[in-house]
């Protein structure tokens, strides 16, 4: 038992230390915003959380017509207008732009695939979503 503890414990503290090393070599783009503008898009991106958060809840409860919703109205391409994201688009880079339409763009077909009401095409629809939120926040900050 001992034999085995050993490399497990190994494998943890190099997994730790690993971790820790690349957080403290961030590579990301930082993208500078006037204050009230990073204040905006930090607002939205907490918005994006809780819309996801309700997202899943939705699903897990078989409730698929609300999860569309969810996603179209807060996440999709008609959320663009509310979240100001015209004005916002003008000061990111290419590549941030880029990942945010695709993002907005993977929400509105997540809420199709929803409304469809098959669970797992819904799923995988809504890790393109996510997907998209990974590729930006790997690549961009804006503190």
């Amino acid at each position: 038992m001992m034999r085995l503890l050993k490399p497990i414990t190994l494998c943890s503290l190099l997994t730790v230390s690993t971790t820790l090393s690349v957080a403290q070599t961030d590579t990301r783009q930082l993208v500078q915003f006037p204050p009230m503008m990073q204040e905006h898009m930090l607002a939205n991106m907490r918005d994006h959380l809780v819309a996801l958060n309700a997202i899943l809840t939705q699903l897990s409860q078989g409730e698929f017509e609300s999860a569309a919703d969810v996603a179209e109205s807060r996440l999709g391409m008609s959320s663009l207008e509310s979240h100001g994201a015209h004005h916002m688009a003008k000061r990111m880079p290419p590549g941030m732009r880029q990942a945010g339409t695709q993002m907005h763009q993977a929400a509105s077909r997540f809420a199709l695939r929803a409304q469809e009401g098959d669970e797992q095409a819904a799923y995988q629809a809504l890790s393109e979503v996510t997907q998209t939120c990974i590729t930006c926040h790997a690549a961009y900050k804006i503190r």
